[in-house]
């Protein structure tokens, strides 16, 4: 469990920072880019949460966001092959799977799709979209981050591709199950 008695370090001032490893890296690096669009992601789905009636989905969207703790522990902790005194947090393929399990749920609830819809609506449906668009961030900076050559797993672009597919649907879910839903008008007001 993790125990946090002081909440500044200092450490930052000078634009540096500490991975979970303990190793020292600049506040811009891309890892610490990756991780801390995942922290923002999670932050947005809370924003979400707050405005959501339904409980099934705010209890999947719990979950959500104490796995993107883990998803964000385990970006921090970098693979170099090397033996640690513990062992780190990973994201899993169960992690992947349960959530595309939640996809084929929510999913089935609703019609099929025959025009891209706006990120609009109801007031919780257009905070799941703004936080699906973050997860996207997170999951460009994570690939960013495996394009520098460094190790990430492909559970933790998995996860982080399905769950944006995930608050997709969540979202219309919030719209009356795409009821509500605003369809784009290609050239509507030209």
């Amino acid at each position: 469990m993790v125990r946090l008695t002081k909440i500044y370090t200092r450490t930052g001032d000078g634009g540096r920072t500490r991975l979970g490893d303990m190793s020292e890296t600049g506040k811009t690096d891309p890892r610490v880019e990756a991780y801390g669009s995942v922290d923002e992601a999670n932050a947005a789905i809370g924003v979400a949460r707050a405005a959501l009636d339904d409980a099934k989905v705010d209890a999947v969207l719990e979950r959500v966001q104490n796995e993107l703790f883990d998803l964000g522990a385990d970006l921090c902790v970098p693979d170099r092959g090397e033996t640690l005194d513990y062992e780190p947090l990973r994201v899993t393929a169960r992690q992947v799977e349960r959530l595309e399990t939640d996809i084929d749920a929510f999913n089935a609830r609703l019609e099929p799709l025959d025009s891209f819809i706006l990120p609009a609506g109801s007031e919780a449906s257009a905070r799941l979209h703004l936080a699906r668009t973050v997860v996207r961030r997170a999951e460009r900076r994570t690939i960013a981050l495996a394009e520098t050559g460094e190790k990430v797993s492909a559970e933790v672009i998995q996860y982080l591709n399905r769950l944006s597919d995930l608050v997709f649907v969540l979202a219309r879910i919030a719209n009356d199950e795409g009821r509500a839903d605003v369809k784009w008008v290609p050239g509507k007001d030209r």
